[in-house]
């Protein structure tokens, strides 16, 4: 049976958040809240923990993960960014968007694209998730909450302790989240090009509400 963290969503206990960040490094897999749905995540390094993941969403080998990161620079650990893609994510960050862009080698090559050198990176504005990403002192692998057969993420984390109570090694319980996922932006060589209108206002990249 998973553990299950009452977090309080303005000022985490720091006990808790301790405790959970050791449960992401022994290998755990957690579901926990952000400024857009609930997530599944584990451990950066951890090949079984993404396994894990992979075999509750059903997910193929060409299904893009992201690294959920704390600040700029440590995205800039992880992708390749120019001076004006930086001006861009800085004034947009923290918040609901998935930027895809170019990978640097510090990138698992599991987490990439099968047939480019892309990732997704997003920092979250949540006080929970960036309590947690301090604690780690690194990014999470990270991918929505939606089960198979499902049409929307999961935003209720005691629906999500009464479904994968058993299957996952910690609940995060951080109060309900939107059904909405985030916005992606790919920022890849050079051009900007909304893939999915999400929870993040798309007009800064170039998108609008209407189309996807």
């Amino acid at each position: 049976m998973s553990q299950y963290f009452q977090i309080h969503p303005e000022n985490p206990q720091v006990r808790l958040v301790r405790q959970a960040a050791e449960i992401i490094r022994q290998g755990g897999v957690i579901a926990y809240p952000t400024d857009s749905a609930y997530a599944l995540g584990c451990h950066l390094g951890d090949k079984d923990a993404l396994e894990r993941i992979r075999r509750l969403r059903q997910l193929d080998d060409k299904h893009n993960f992201t690294l959920v990161c704390r600040d700029l620079s440590e995205l800039g650990v992880y992708a390749k960014v120019d001076n004006g893609v930086f001006r861009l994510l800085k004034a947009n960050t923290p918040g609901p968007y998935t930027f895809i862009l170019n990978a640097t080698n510090e990138v698992p090559r599991r987490l990439l694209h099968p047939k480019r050198r892309t990732i997704g990176l997003r920092i979250p504005n949540h006080r929970i998730t960036l309590a947690l990403l301090e604690e780690l002192g690194e990014p999470l692998m990270s991918v929505t909450l939606m089960l198979p057969g499902d049409n929307l993420p999961l935003t209720d984390p005691e629906m999500i302790r009464d479904r994968l109570g058993k299957q996952i090694d910690l609940i995060i319980d951080g109060g309900a989240c939107t059904v909405e996922p985030t916005t992606v932006v790919s920022l890849l060589d050079g051009d900007m090009d909304v893939r999915r209108v999400g929870l993040g206002d798309p007009e800064p990249f170039g998108g609008s509400r209407g189309s996807e």
